[in-house]
């Protein structure tokens, strides 16, 4: 995520510029915005209000039909004396009479109602009475009639006010009282009722309909799925709706029934109603949101990059790169003559450099091979006294044996005039070294040496390893316990870089606070025997040799030991040029 988003310092360039024309560009941006979607929700409530105003008048004129039809059946019922005396016991002929009276009054009322398809009397036994509106077709009297036969005679609740029921494929209204002995009511097509709602400019893609309670639309209903309209709502208000399309929804619900009618009003023709200067907004708004990348990419291309490739190569020379320059490429005219006028002084401080540099090798070459002279007189002379007591012992074998290892240890020491060496001669010299020890006396040393991950062939300063075990065996070896000494070399990969890690520790007593003090701050030791030469001499050759690159570490163990640490880069090639000189 870093790496996607680098941190930016709010005193660059880039901050600044962007900021600025974030500071410019946003508000102006924000403004139009806010104009335009203002624009939008006054004009799409003045739809809503104009189309609610409509709806409701409309559902205001059928609640009002409706309800005089139910003064007509509640009058029937109550008033009519060939509905009242229908139970009373007649002869058959009074009672064809009769209803031969009531089918002809349904006949004649019926047409008064022009909005109802039929009125109706049911007296049980399959005797169904009706008035037939003209408009109703003769299968949907059949489905009616089916309907309320197998309803009424298999229910005893009805519903108070008129109730939406669905028969075969249409949708139907349905309004039934009970009497003592019989059932009067209505039924009307739906789609008879929104004829007129037909007549309202809702669009192309608008419609209106009319939903039951649970929000199941009677007409229109693969509209409503297909753009998944959600009609369960309240209609006190209205709202937007709508995944492939959007709507805006405006209904009211009716007085007199389980129902309600809806208007859904495309957003798009809403859209087309805005003034000519908002859609201008719009557009303006639309276009510098898209343009805002743009431009944003351009300053970049034309400002940022070219400025971060000078930043980028100055934090390389920065660094130690002097080799570094600014390749060509196309851009403008000032950052050109500044890529050249760099390259050219940086090419200037290169040949500088390496005058510099050369006289600095010549003298580092002369140090070196100083520093590693001072280690031989000192190991000589012990050398010499091993010889002299084993002789005085007579000791003829372990003379010619340690005689045979010196000889190897001079030839690996005379090797001065090199500034590195493979680490398997240098782990072979101390393995001579240590047994060189042992042939002299027992010393109760017990070393053991371990490489992993390859590294033998991995080039060190001579004397590195050896120095250090010779401290080990003059300050921690004691006639009393064994001392242990580990050596331990591997590959270390925790730094990003690989290094070579070497590590010497021992179970002596371990370095003194004042000792541990002055290696830490690479100050010269001594103590009762003199100046530790070995010591300080690896910590010079190690800044010489890896310009400070290379790290020594000194610590106590617990409970008790000196520990050693060396961190070296694997930068074979510069120890080689330093090498061949």
């Amino acid at each position: 995520m870093n790496a996607l988003l680098p941190h930016i310092s709010r005193n660059s360039l880039r901050f600044k510029l962007t900021a600025l024309v974030m500071a410019i560009i946003l508000p102006i941006l924000a403004l139009l915005l806010y104009n335009t979607f203002y624009a939008i929700d006054v004009v799409r409530d003045q739809v809503a209000q104009s189309n609610k105003n409509l709806i409701s008048l409309y559902m205001g004129q059928i609640d009002d039909r409706l309800d005089d039809v139910d003064n007509y059946l509640i009058s029937l019922a109550a008033t009519n004396l060939d509905l009242q005396n229908m139970s009373d016991n007649r002869s058959p002929k009074e009672e064809l009479l009769s209803q031969i009276r009531l089918s002809r009054k349904l006949s004649d009322d019926v047409l008064v109602y022009k909005t109802i398809d039929s009125l109706f009397i049911y007296m049980g036994k399959d005797d169904l009475l009706e008035g037939i509106n003209l408009s109703a077709s003769y299968n949907q009297r059949e489905a009616v009639r089916n309907y309320l036969k197998n309803y009424l005679n298999s229910t005893d609740q009805l519903s108070k006010d008129w109730s939406v029921q669905k028969l075969g494929d249409e949708y139907y209204l349905l309004r039934i009282l009970a009497t003592e002995h019989s059932y009067v009511g209505a039924w009307v097509d739906i789609n008879q009722l929104l004829m007129p709602l037909k007549l309202i400019n809702l669009g192309e893609k608008g419609v209106s309909l009319m939903v039951t309670d649970k929000g199941i639309p009677t007409i229109h209903a693969e509209l409503v799925n297909e753009n998944r309209v959600n009609l369960n709502r309240g209609f006190e208000s209205y709202y937007m709706s709508g995944d492939k399309n959007r709507f805006l929804v405006v209904g009211e619900r009716s007085m007199k029934g389980n129902f309600s009618l809806l208007a859904l009003i495309p957003d798009e023709q809403i859209l087309e109603n805005l003034p000519y200067l908002q859609q201008i907004a719009t557009l303006i708004s639309l276009g510098s949101i898209l343009l805002l990348p743009v431009f944003l990419i351009m300053l970049r291309k034309t400002v940022l990059r070219p400025l971060n490739r000078i930043i980028s190569a100055m934090k390389l020379i920065g660094e130690g790169n002097l080799n570094i320059r600014i390749q060509p490429y196309r851009t403008s005219d000032e950052y050109l003559v500044v890529n050249n006028s760099f390259n050219n002084m940086m090419t200037q401080i290169e040949e500088l450099r390496i005058s510099v540099y050369e006289e600095q090798i010549n003298k580092q070459k002369a140090e070196l091979q100083h520093l590693q002279l001072q280690i031989n007189p000192h190991f000589f002379m012990n050398s010499l006294n091993i010889i002299y007591t084993l002789a005085r012992s007579g000791k003829t074998k372990v003379i010619e044996e340690i005689t045979l290892c010196l000889v190897q240890y001079f030839r690996y020491m005379f090797r001065s005039n090199l500034s590195v060496v493979p680490l398997q001669d240098e782990l072979k010299h101390v393995r001579n070294y240590l047994r060189i020890q042992e042939l002299r006396s027992p010393t109760g040393l017990i070393p053991s040496i371990e490489v992993h991950d390859n590294v033998a062939d991995v080039f060190v300063p001579p004397l590195l390893i050896q120095s250090f075990v010779e401290n080990t065996i003059k300050h921690a070896v004691t006639l009393d316990t064994p001392v242990y000494l580990f050596i331990d070399i591997r590959m270390d990969h925790s730094g990003g870089a690989s290094r070579v890690h070497i590590e010497i520790r021992d179970t002596g007593e371990g370095f003194s606070q004042e000792m541990l003090q002055r290696l830490r701050g690479n100050e010269p030791i001594r103590d009762d025997q003199g100046e530790h030469i070995g010591i300080r001499n690896i910590q010079q050759r190690l800044y010489l040799l890896y310009e400070g690159q290379a790290d020594i570490i000194f610590y106590n163990g617990n409970p008790s030991g000196a520990i050693i640490e060396i961190h070296l880069p694997l930068e074979q090639n510069n120890l080689k040029k330093v090498d061949n000189g």
